[in-house]
């Protein structure tokens, strides 16, 4: 748990001082860790956590709810957020005033995905006997909040104008999934295959769908063919694809 709240934690704090190396206008690197992180997040929600909650749960019909539950949450959210979650940034606004709303629903979107990363362990599911997927949605959600964390304080110093005041911000963002890991550990005391548990993790399976395919079938604005984010894509499906073999 401590390893999973330090990891989270540092990458939305690093994604946060690349602003100084990577200029927010020249964003080619951006797109393409997008299309991986996408891919990597979408692999992992089919193969992974949709077959886990499933099995686990005593009635799999509720699990398609509380995703498309998610689903249309992150629709929602994503009206106060601008898109910031998968990499778009929108520096108009009032130059000096603090996105509150933008920055309240990112903070809900990570604190549910760090909800879900319950400390592993080993469950027998019918004959099958399956490893949790614990470490596997830990990298998902550190891939993808990497160019969130960018996106995010590329927003915050647009309109701060001052580098300490928007990454202090960013601070609470980088918050959000270790006390959702809290959260789910420690006050809940929630199990793997709990009731809260199955409708937290229908609720992020449904919010990484929209995410990852907003993401991924994103075009260019003349819908030309990019060869480097489909090499990206790929990559990312691949590592993904080769979990279930470690």
């Amino acid at each position: 748990m401590v390893i999973a709240i330090l990891v989270l934690f540092l990458a939305v704090v690093i994604s946060g001082l690349l602003v100084k190396v990577f200029p927010p206008t020249q964003g080619r690197w951006l797109k393409l860790a997008l299309a991986f992180s996408g891919a990597y997040l979408f692999t992992i929600t089919i193969i992974h956590l949709l077959p886990e909650v499933l099995l686990r749960s005593a009635n799999p019909q509720v699990v398609g709810y509380w995703v498309l539950a998610g689903f249309f949450l992150q629709l929602v959210l994503e009206m106060f957020s601008h898109g910031v979650e998968h990499g778009h940034i929108h520096t108009h606004g009032r130059i000096g005033s603090m996105p509150f709303l933008l920055l309240g629903s990112l903070f809900v979107h990570s604190f549910l995905e760090g909800s879900i990363l319950v400390q592993p362990v080993e469950q027998h599911l019918g004959h099958a006997h399956q490893q949790s997927s614990f470490y596997l949605v830990l990298l998902g959600v550190a891939l993808h909040h990497i160019p969130a964390g960018f996106a995010l304080m590329s927003v915050l110093l647009s309109r701060l104008g001052n580098f300490r005041k928007a990454f202090l911000w960013l601070l609470i963002f980088a918050l959000g999934s270790p006390l959702g890991i809290l959260v789910s550990n420690t006050l809940l005391n929630e199990a793997p295959n709990g009731a809260l548990y199955t409708a937290l993790t229908g609720l992020v399976a449904g919010n990484f769908l929209h995410i990852s395919t907003t993401i991924l079938f994103e075009t260019s604005p003349d819908h030309h063919f990019n060869r480097s984010k489909l090499v990206a894509t790929l990559l990312g499906l691949l590592l993904a694809l080769g979990s279930n073999f470690i």
